[in-house]
């Protein structure tokens, strides 16, 4: 009886975040979190008819949902379209726990696996104000390591985690952030087109890595923690030496670093499911 029960909770284990949904679905929550997650995404009324055909879904199957849902205070009905939106419940709700300690919380462990695993350091970083705000560290178990202080915050454009986290923005909110730089005015045309095709291609290969930027010896390579456009986004760099020969190994770290930064989107719920 012990053996049986101790399997299955091995296999119970496991299960993937996605298997065990699968597995576990719950119809009526699916459908309560599809229109929440749809409204969210849409950011403008819509009556249950437009949700219903976005959703494909028959229009009396949200009817309940939706009476629930404007019942609970987590949507209301407009009275002029007769649309559903977004009340400010879901934010009063996030704005209980800062979201920078949850995901710190949910990033630590993994980090310090990746700093174990990698034998380097590892640190997580945000865009707050217009500048890179670094939020946590993990450092190498290795003698000779690099270091970046925690709270310290450094510049958006000027930094590999600062333009991780820029081509993760939506062409108007980047361009907003460049043009607050105040690196980016003293900076010539020829300049300026430079730094957008480098963020660019950091869209395109959806990693960021540095040589010698901040100093000589130094290499930086990141990827992102969470989805691009999302409303929060964090880069994950493994900050390591350059060895004498020049090599600054980042083959074999991209793997190990992109798994790990999936681990965490998952674990923080930063991921954001395909438009329907």
């Amino acid at each position: 009886m012990k053996i049986e029960k101790s399997r299955g909770n091995m296999s119970e284990k496991s299960l993937s975040t996605d298997e065990r949904r699968k597995k576990y679905v719950v119809p009526a929550l699916e459908k309560g979190l599809d229109i929440i997650e749809y409204l969210a995404d849409q950011a403008v009324p819509l009556t249950q008819s437009q949700l219903a055909r976005s959703l494909d879904r028959q229009p009396n199957e949200l009817f309940r949902m939706l009476a629930c849902l404007e019942g609970r205070g987590f949507i209301y009905r407009d009275a002029t379209s007769g649309g559903y939106a977004l009340t400010m419940k879901l934010f009063q709700l996030a704005r209980i726990h800062s979201p920078y300690e949850m995901l710190v919380a949910m990033a630590r462990p993994f980090m310090r696996a990746l700093a174990d695993e990698v034998r380097e350091s590892c640190h997580l970083t945000v865009l707050q104000n217009d500048r890179v705000l670094v939020l946590a560290q993990e450092e190498s178990p290795n003698p000779f390591r690099l270091s970046v202080e925690v709270g310290s915050t450094h510049s958006a454009i000027g930094t590999n985690s600062g333009r991780l986290l820029l081509a993760a923005l939506d062409e108007t909110l980047l361009e907003g952030v460049l043009l607050r730089q105040s690196e980016w005015a003293t900076m010539n045309a020829t300049a300026r087109k430079s730094k957008r095709e480098r963020i660019a291609k950091i869209a395109q290969d959806g990693f960021a890595e540095s040589h010698g930027e901040r100093f000589l010896g130094s290499a930086d390579i990141g990827v992102l923690v969470g989805s691009p456009r999302a409303p929060l986004n964090a880069a994950l760099t493994i900050a390591t030496l350059i060895d004498a020969d020049g090599d600054a190994r980042h083959d074999r770290l991209l793997e190990p670093l992109r798994r790990t930064a999936d681990a965490i989107t998952q674990a923080a719920g930063l991921s954001l499911r395909a438009s329907r």
